[in-house]
Order: structure tokens, then C-alpha cells, then sequence
């Protein structure tokens, strides 16, 4: 699917807490959209963005993973890209990176139960990033559906201008379809997983929820704008266009967040949400630029438009032991083309892209090029990694990224076998570059090769991908404490070499006084020597002593930190040994009589 221009284009971060039915939903706006020519279903392995062992075997989303839908509304045909970020808190980086490379969010939200712990965070971040949001109910099929009560939970918890573009038709099993308050249509399903439907009246006992729904919306829409609030009090209605333009330039503002909702089991309400995401939510001509800077760090405003420079951000990169390395990455500005040389603004060197792709999952459309605002992947990149930006080398920039989180656990790895020993760093390497948030090294005080992620359940999963890709089978157990020592209190120390063996011999002596410091790991070392009563040039061994006695310990051998040392003169400072009065062969002694009796004789037998 070849696009001719960004006004095509709907970039959307699948977002939400885990079991929530983002992937099942994926799943049916591809069949929905004509991708797929059935249902595909977490159960049974087979859904395009869980395609990695583990997610298949554990039955959750791991890593971020791209799909797009084609959509029409009957006047114009879109690309509807979606990014499906997992919904544990373990992989909240991996939901970042996707929420920067998307134009708004769409944030699935359990209709059972609302409030969720990945929801609120995936809201913080969209607030993070001034970034649109779509509140989306899934699950709608369920026994004791309140949804005046979700409605109400949602305005409790996000933002009281939370407010539904879509009432549900039926309830719990009964759940048949969705009414659009801006259409006033109503959009009855088939429980059988198409996911489309045909617009027709709605049912005669809805009218009052539409009307009494549709008023607030209109007034909503009404208060985030002063010529709509003009015309709104002049009239006491808005019209269509005001209505819809009013609301879309809401969204955008973040002054309204849309409700939709689903069952993303039987395809009821597909339809009509895509139809909803063409017409309400952003192109990325519309959605604001993603931040940028130069290379010294000045913030900068993107050109775009035709022939601006080509600006975009790697914000995935997924290693397969089939398909190899690809990365995927966000058209910022301009148009990216396949065989073509670019610039690493953050390695400040020469990338070669090739064939780019419109990514299905794991699998890839090759295609010419990639029109601004567009998401796609490109195959074996030489050395740029998830976060890089890829520029024109006239106008390099750098665009925002989310920096990985601090890693909250580490295990220590060895392998089971010693032939696996050389496999384990370019194994592990790959899986950091899969997933930034892991962190890999070998301790320098404990030897151990550690592993560190969000939580132990990360590690787990990082691990089982050392043995189902690699073949490379690990032994995790708790690292080694690190142990440090300290001193308590103030101390004075007095040291003293001397070592005659002959010659001129060596002399030394030395006072210090060590005192602790509050500061974590701080050393500092005070000269307070003055005067020349040491020449400089025997001060800096001083120091160097002090630096090896601190890294073998005192009392059991492990470092010590936190002090300060204060070099002090010696009440005794000579550096020149005594020398023994030369004597001259004239004037040397006769030999002993013991030592004429004890000569040698030539004549001796």
C-alpha cells in the first residue's frame, strides 16, 4: 500500500493495562480492515503483533509490535497504523517508545473495571507528551456492564471532559452494536467477528440517552473554544460542522478525550471505531512535531511539507533468528526513500538504508519509499539502535526519545555449560538491543556477569529468549554483595619506611589524618603540607599508597570509601640516608690473621 500524502496517514499507540483486550482488538480491526481473512485469537497463538515465542507461550505482549489496517469513510482511503504496546508495568519503556512514534493514543480501559494501574500510567505519559487520547471500552460483552458508571469512573480518575462520541446498544451479551452521537446512526453487528456493519436508524428507547449524551458533548465542545461558545449561547446549538471540526480541534488540544467502545471477541463495534479514528483523531500534518534539537542540543522546529530535509527515530528494533535484524522507525519529516545514504545524527556518521518496509508483525511489505508521518522498517541497519535519529547530512537533528528506565533487579548469569561461555555476551548484546531496558556487564569488584531489569519476571523472560533463540541455557542466582567499609571517626596515622641494604637505602615517613564524609563513595585527598620541607615530585606516591591500602580494606578485605585524607608534615623529613665514610685501598687495614690463615694455597694438594 503505497500513500501519496500524510493526510492519509492515523499513527496509534494501542495502550492500557494488561488482559485489557488490546491484542485481541488488534486482532479485529485486521480482519475488520480486509488484513486477515479470519479472527486470529491470543488463545490460539496465532495473532500478528504477539509473535514472539514467549508471548505466544505466556499469553502476553513483551515487546511493542506494528500492523496497519487500510480504512475507507467513503470519500478518501487511510493507512491506519497501529502499535500495539504491552500492558505490564515491567515493559513500560517498551509502551513509551511506541506512544512517541504514534500521533495519539488509544487508551483501552477494561469496562469491568476502569481504573488500572498501566492505564493511569500510559495517561501520564500521553500527558508527558501533549499527546491526544482516546478512551476506548473494551470487553462491552460482559455480565454487569454499567456504562454510565464507567463513564463516570473514567471523568473520576482522567479528566472530566472524558466524554463518549458512542453509546452501547444493549448490555452485557445482549451488547449488539453502537449508536455514533455525531451521525445520530446506528451500527448493528453479527456476532461473528467481521466487525462491519451498515449505518441505520437507531433504536426509538435510545433517544433520550442519544439526545441527553449528545448535549453534553456539544456543549463540551462549546467551552474549549470562544466563537463556538458565541454561537453556541447565539443559537443554542452548534451545527454538524462546527460540532465536528469543534471536536477534532479539541482532541487535538487535549481539551476533550473521546470514548469509545468494543468487544473485540465478536467485532462488534470495529467499524465503527475506525470510522471514528479517521474522522476525529490527527494526521501527523495535523498532530504536532516531535521534538527536535541540534547537535549541540538547542531545541529546534522541524520543516516540513514537501521537499523538507528527511528527519525520523528508530523507536524498535526486533532481532529474529530468521528474518534477522529490523528496525522500525517514524518519518518525522519528508520522505524517506529505499537504497538511500543518510546521516546517524547521535553517531555522527554515514547509515545506508535499503529496503523499506510497511510492517505486518514480524513480516514486511517492501515498498519505495515512506511519506512523512509514516511508520515503518528497514532491515539490517550497520550500527544504529533503537532511539537513533536518522537525518538528512545537510540538516542533521536529534528528535526526543524516552530515556530507558533504571533497572530495579539483577541476577547473575553463568552458563551451564563452558562452551557457552563466548555465546553469552553476543547473545545478551542482542537482547539489550532489543529491549534498552535490560542492562548487562561483568560487576569489576565481584567478577559476576550480571543481568538487571524492571523486575524478575523481566529477567525470566530475557533469559528464556538466551535458550529459545541462541540455544544458550543460563544458571540465574543473586549476585555477590559488593561489601564497602567505612570509617567511623577522625584518626591519625603514622607510617615510616626505611630499608638499608647497601648504598644509599631509602627513607620515608608519613602522617596522615583520615576523617569520614557523608557523601556516598566521595574520596578526597588534602595536601596540607607547606612549605618544601617534602619535595612535590614524593607527595603523589603519598597519595597512590593510600589509594591501594583503601581498595584491599581493613578489616575484611573490601574496599573502603567515604573518607578524606589530610597529608600532614612529619616532625622528622629527612630523605637522604646516612653514608658510611669511604675508605681508600692506601689506607685499607692489613688483613686479620684469620684471614692470612684462611688464604688459599697454589701448592696445597
Amino acid at each position: 500500500m503505497q500513500l501519496e500524502n500524510s493526510e492519509q496517514i492515523r499513527n496509534l499507540a494501542v495502550v492500557g493495562h494488561n488482559d485489557s483486550g488490546k491484542t485481541t482488538l488488534l486482532a479485529g480491526l485486521l480482519y475488520t480492515g480486509g488484513v486477515l481473512n479470519r479472527q486470529n485469537r491470543v488463545e490460539d497463538g496465532n495473532t500478528v503483533t504477539d509473535f514472539d515465542d514467549e508471548e505466544v507461550r505466556r499469553g502476553i505482549s513483551i515487546g511493542l509490535a506494528v500492523c496497519y489496517t487500510p480504512w475507507s469513510d467513503g470519500a478518501a482511503h487511510y493507512k491506519v497504523n497501529l502499535i500495539d504496546c504491552p500492558g505490564s508495568g515491567i515493559f513500560v519503556h517498551e509502551s513509551s517508545s511506541g506512544m512517541r512514534a504514534a500521533d495519539a493514543a488509544l487508551l483501552c480501559v477494561n469496562a469491568a473495571s476502569p481504573t488500572q494501574v498501566m492505564a493511569e500510567k500510559a495517561w501520564e505519559i500521553a500527558g508527558e507528551m501533549d499527546q491526544p487520547v482516546m478512551f476506548h471500552l473494551t470487553k462491552m460483552d460482559r455480565d454487569n456492564i454499567d456504562f454510565a458508571g464507567c463513564i463516570a469512573e473514567l471523568q473520576e480518575n482522567f479528566d472530566r471532559m472524558a466524554l463518549p462520541v458512542q453509546i452501547p446498544i444493549g448490555a452485557g451479551k445482549d451488547f449488539a452494536g453502537v449508536v455514533d452521537l455525531l451521525s445520530r446512526k446506528a451500527h448493528l453487528y453479527d456476532r461473528d467477528g467481521a466487525g462491519r456493519s451498515q449505518a441505520s436508524e437507531p433504536p426509538a428507547d435510545l433517544a433520550d440517552q442519544i439526545d441527553d449524551w449528545r448535549n453534553k458533548l456539544t456543549e463540551a465542545v462549546a467551552e474549549s473554544d470562544d466563537e463556538l461558545m458565541e454561537a453556541y449561547f447565539e443559537n443554542g446549538d452548534l451545527t454538524q460542522e462546527q460540532l465536528v471540526q469543534g471536536l477534532k480541534a479539541a482532541i487535538r488540544s487535549r481539551a476533550l478525550f473521546p470514548v469509545t467502545m468494543s468487544s473485540g471477541g465478536h467485532g462488534v463495534g470495529n467499524s465503527a471505531l475506525l470510522d471514528t479514528v479517521v474522522q476525529l483523531l490527527p494526521s501527523p500534518v495535523d498532530a504536532p512535531p516531535i521534538p527536535a534539537a541540534d547537535l549541540g542540543g538547542e531545541p529546534v522546529e522541524l520543516d516540513r511539507g514537501d521537499g523538507a530535509p528527511v528527519s525520523a527515530i528508530l523507536f524498535k528494533t526486533m532481532n529474529d533468528p530468521f528474518t534477522g535484524r529490523i528496525s522500525l522507525l517514524r518519518v518525522a519529516a519528508g520522505d524517506m526513500g529505499s537504497d538511500t545514504v543518510y546521516w546517524n545524527a547521535g553517531r555522527e556518521e554515514a547509515e545506508r538504508v535499503g529496503h523499506l518496509m510497511h510492517m505486518q508483525g514480524k513480516n514486511g511489505e517492501d515498498v519505495p519509499r515512506l511519506v512523512e508521518g509514516d511508520i515503518g522498517g528497514v532491515a539490517k541497519l550497520k550500527s544504529s539502535a533503537t532511539g537513533d535519529s536518522i537525518t538528512s547530512r545537510e540538516r542533521p537533528v536529534k528528535l526526543g526519545f524516552p530515556s530507558p528506565p533504571v533497572a530495579a533487579i539483577s541476577f547473575a548469569i553463568e552458563p551451564k555449560t563452558k562452551g557457552d561461555e563466548e555465546k553469552i555476551g553476543e547473545a545478551v548484546s542482542r537482547l539489550v538491543e532489543e529491549d534498552p531496558s535490560l542492562r548487562a556487564g561483568r560487576d569489576p569488584q565481584t567478577g559476576e556477569f550480571l543481568l538487571s531489569g524492571a523486575g524478575q519476571l523481566h529477567v525470566e523472560i530475557a533469559v528464556s529468549k538466551l535458550k529459545s533463540r541462541s540455544k544458550v541455557e543460563v544458571i540465574l542466582h543473586p549476585p555477590k554483595v559488593p561489601y564497602r567499609e567505612a570509617i567511623k571517626r577522625t584518626a591519625v596515622g603514622h607510617g615510616r619506611h626505611k630499608k638499608q641494604s647497601g648504598g644509599r637505602g631509602q627513607f620515608a615517613d608519613c602522617t596522615i589524618t583520615m576523617e569520614p564524609v557523608a557523601t556516598p563513595e566521595e574520596y578526597e585527598f588534602v595536601d596540607e603540607i607547606f612549605g618544601g620541607s617534602i619535595p612535590q615530585n614524593y607527595r603523589p606516591a603519598v597519595e597512590k599508597g593510600l589509594l591501594e591500602a583503601a581498595g584491599r580494606g581493613y578489616l575484611a578485605g573490601y574496599p573502603v570509601g567515604n573518607f578524606r585524607v589530610r597529608s600532614r608534615t612529619a616532625s622528622t623529613t629527612t630523605s637522604t640516608p646516612r653514608r658510611w665514610p669511604s675508605r681508600s685501598p692506601a689506607r685499607s687495614p692489613s688483613r686479620t690473621r684469620w684471614q692470612r690463615r684462611c688464604r688459599p694455597s697454589s701448592n696445597r694438594s
